[in-house]
């Protein structure tokens, strides 16, 4: 049932004087895009006839073929707390259509609500709460983004230790203005890095808060005159950002990853979605991980995962299910980075795992002991194997598999491939200091 009709929007906008209002959407990569009309367009706007160009937008369309409208999620019209209170600005999230009336086969929110409407088909409401990491830096003279930070809290500090605290506490004020529940917040390993959880809800709203969440971060970081950023590893030497995903199914208003007769009170749905994760992982990697910088995150000694396995309860595997059993049951997947497409990141997760209960899967054994600790040898006796070590491996998987490709769609799919393909020659070219300081003076 819808939250808002057009008339309870129109009204809303009128009694709060809000002036502006953003329609909001993402390129395929996952950079929240809007089209901003005033008060006076909104009318033609919830009735889906705001036209923008699509040739403008990365991985959309040609330009003999531009022309895209944007049609309003009612649901998601919230007003911008940190803006002005005189002509206040507001926002809806909006699909994106073709002018004949059909969905956007390139849209990231249409193909996630696709197969979130493949599972309704089946009986299922898929669930998610996401983990989300970040940096907090210092702005230069001149408010450009830097990478330093004068502080040297870790896990759980509290101030005077912790200096970005005020501001992830004006984010989460913000955030709760807007509706979001929040689960809880602290600062993360390295210093100036931050994690807020956001409440568990369907799918498609987290995917919506996972994006706002982003924007209200960094506007609300410049206000304090600091940057937020989501990049996976933007220093040497310490933790990356990840976005860590739990999921669960419900069915008839029971969670069906659990079975409270089953030894570990783990169904065999629940072991088959896993299956099914682990079946598609190496492919899914480009869209849980689409930057070269992504890869930096991914390596030994800084807690990523990057082993094909899971885990009840141990952390060193990319899929763990934590100790909590009952209707709040849940799987996390530990890999995702928080510059990924949230999209696409929850539309492959659930066409995987639906693939895994599908066919039956087979989970294989649990990895139970710290993977980090395991020697090569031990990991090919035990059939472990890793994900992409680098953007152009994981370009080569997601090329091969088919399945994913049909989850995505054809267009949306060899876009995003090209362009990551781009991106990685683009960054093999460049020399880097790295290579300045370890070759000019030895050869």
């Amino acid at each position: 049932m819808s939250k808002y009709t057009k008339q309870d929007i129109m009204k809303i906008v009128e009694e709060e004087d809000v002036e502006f209002i953003r329609l909001q959407f993402t390129d395929i990569f996952g950079a929240m895009k809007n089209v901003a009309i005033t008060a006076s367009q909104l009318e033609k706007a919830l009735d889906n006839k705001c036209m923008f160009d699509g040739s403008s937008i990365e991985g959309f369309v040609r330009i003999e073929e531009s022309d895209m409208y944007l049609y309003p999620d009612l649901n998601t019209f919230t007003i911008f707390p940190w803006r002005p209170k005189e002509g206040k600005v507001a926002r809806l999230i909006c699909e994106v259509y073709r002018p004949n009336g059909t969905p956007f086969e390139g849209d990231p929110r249409y193909v996630l609500r696709k197969v979130l409407e493949e599972a309704a088909d089946m009986g299922y409401r898929f669930d998610v709460g996401p983990e989300c990491e970040f940096f907090l830096f210092h702005t230069d003279d001149d408010g450009r983004p830097t990478t330093n930070t004068n502080e040297k809290a870790g896990y759980f500090d509290i101030s005077p230790l912790d200096h970005g605290e005020n501001v992830r506490r004006d984010i989460i004020l913000n955030l709760e203005e807007m509706g979001f529940g929040i689960e809880s917040s602290h600062h993360e390993v390295a210093p100036a890095q931050h994690e807020i959880d956001i409440k568990y809800t369907n799918a498609l709203k987290a995917a919506d808060n996972l994006v706002t969440f982003k924007l209200v971060a960094k506007a609300v970081a410049q206000k304090h005159n600091m940057f937020a950023s989501f990049m996976p590893k933007p220093v040497y030497g310490v933790c990356g950002s990840g976005m860590h995903i739990n999921m669960s199914m419900d069915k008839d208003g029971r969670n069906i990853f659990n079975d409270y007769i089953a030894t570990g009170g783990v169904s065999k749905e629940g072991y088959q979605f896993i299956a099914g994760l682990l079946e598609h992982a190496k492919a899914m990697t480009l869209i849980t991980n689409p930057l070269v910088n992504s890869y930096k995150r991914l390596v030994p000694g800084h807690e990523a995962p990057m082993h094909i396995c899971w885990s009840e309860g141990n952390r060193s595997p990319m899929i763990r299910i934590p100790s909590v059993r009952g209707e709040h049951m849940r799987v996390e997947l530990r890999t995702p980075d928080p510059s990924a497409n949230p999209y696409l990141v929850l539309a492959v997760c659930l066409a995987a795992g639906l693939d895994g209960m599908k066919r039956e899967l087979k989970v294989p054994d649990p990895v139970d002991c710290n993977i980090y600790e395991m020697t090569k040898k031990e990991l090919l006796e035990r059939g472990i194997d890793v994900i992409p070590s680098n953007l152009s491996k994981a370009c080569h998987y997601f090329e091969d598999d088919e399945f994913i490709k049909s989850v995505l769609g054809e267009h949306l799919h060899s876009k995003y491939l090209a362009a990551k393909r781009d991106e990685w020659n683009r960054f093999r070219e460049q020399v880097t200091q790295w290579e300045i300081d370890e070759y000019l003076y030895k050869i």
